[in-house]
């Protein structure tokens, strides 16, 4: 398929930005000038495609960052273009009428010229290489809590119930499996016994996986100063590391921690303000580790005030606020907290202080 239009009238235009609606095997290209006219369109498969700009005058792309548009943005970046990615939530207001191919490229010109919508950098190979191997963790873990589901919801049945813990499936299964004064089938037997061998290969890679995750953080130092702050270890420092890319391209520690989903949904209109649950937008998952190592951290800090033990300041903050507020708003709040002083311990090139005391606060004391 190899499908042209120009534009009668605009014959004297030249392109200087090209939208590409990517696809898997077909791509809708839309040419404009500089005044954002669209002077040519293309449909291309994929062969013509990665062939049509080379040797091309340069020009400024945008596509949407989804799926294969960072690996299209290197290649077309060494062929001498200029690269915009766009959040595909943000394109879509600009896509008029019905979608079609051709509509979603003439939206994303549209967005293209609008200064609020922040581009998504392009990841490396690297980046993107380490955001893999934390998928296939995550089909890992999904495949063995799956597993260990149903080792339980059967044994159950059996009149056989497993206490809480990943920890007790293995002894609890290989003690039902011997209990020969049981109702349990044999054909059960085996099958319940090959399900055990699943959720141990699944163990064992993930092992691995976070052993090539250890020798990535090893070599990489921003890795290793994001995990230094509480509740921020080697799975949430990678991910981190690799999703986020240059933290310097976020304003403020404040524009952070929105860009994860950690600050609160706004309802606001003349002079009524009403701030409500957390926007949960941006990276779910970033957003989950960072919750998780904070409900970590203040688990932590509870048993650490037990023991008698001297908290730092965050951990007294983090107390305090679980007292007045409840356990689950404390984590989030801590989350959201850790995300703003890891963006000022890199934008200022300083380690993480949890007993930093900001010039603001300094000031109101």
């Amino acid at each position: 398929m190899h499908a042209t239009t120009k534009f009668a009238g605009n014959e004297s235009s030249v392109a200087v930005t090209l939208a590409v609606d990517l696809a898997k095997d077909v791509f809708e290209l839309a040419f404009a000038d500089a005044a954002g006219r669209i002077v040519e369109r293309r449909r291309l498969k994929r062969g013509p495609f990665a062939q049509c700009l080379v040797n091309r005058a340069p020009l400024s792309i945008v596509m949407e960052a989804c799926g294969s548009a960072h690996a299209w943005a290197r290649r077309f970046m060494r062929l001498g273009h200029s690269v915009k990615l766009l959040p595909a939530q943000h394109v879509r207001p600009y896509v008029l009428r019905n979608k079609t191919d051709r509509a979603d490229a003439a939206g994303l010109l549209e967005a293209a010229r609008c200064g609020d919508i922040r581009p998504v950098p392009v990841k490396t190979t690297g980046q993107q290489g380490t955001q893999g191997l934390h998928r296939i963790r995550e089909h890992h873990k999904a495949e063995r809590t799956a597993a260990i589901n149903l080792v339980r919801g059967l044994l159950r049945e059996f009149g056989t119930a497993i206490p809480a813990g990943a920890d007790k499936i293995r002894p609890a299964v290989l003690a039902a499996l011997e209990d020969g004064d049981n109702d349990l089938p044999m054909p059960l037997r085996h099958a319940l016994a090959g399900l055990l061998q699943r959720i141990a290969s699944c163990e064992e890679a993930m092992a691995a996986i976070e052993k090539q995750l250890a020798d990535i953080a090893r070599d990489d130092t921003r890795c290793q100063r994001l995990m230094a702050a509480n509740g921020v270890g080697l799975i949430t420092a990678t991910a981190m590391s690799a999703g986020i890319g240059d933290f310097a391209r976020f304003p403020s520690g404040r524009h952070f921690a929105s860009a994860l989903g950690l600050t609160p949904r706004e309802y606001s209109s003349g002079g009524s303000r009403k701030l409500g649950r957390i926007s949960k937008r941006g990276d779910v998952y970033l957003r989950t580790l960072l919750i998780h190592g904070a409900r970590s951290a203040l688990i932590t800090a509870c048993m650490a005030r037990k023991r008698g033990q001297t908290l730092d300041r965050t951990q007294q903050w983090a107390l305090a606020l679980a007292e007045r507020k409840g356990h689950n708003k404390a984590v989030v709040a801590l989350a959201n907290k850790t995300a703003r002083r890891l963006w000022a311990a890199e934008h200022h090139g300083v380690g993480f202080d949890p007993d930093h005391l900001s010039q603001r606060e300094q000031r109101a004391g």
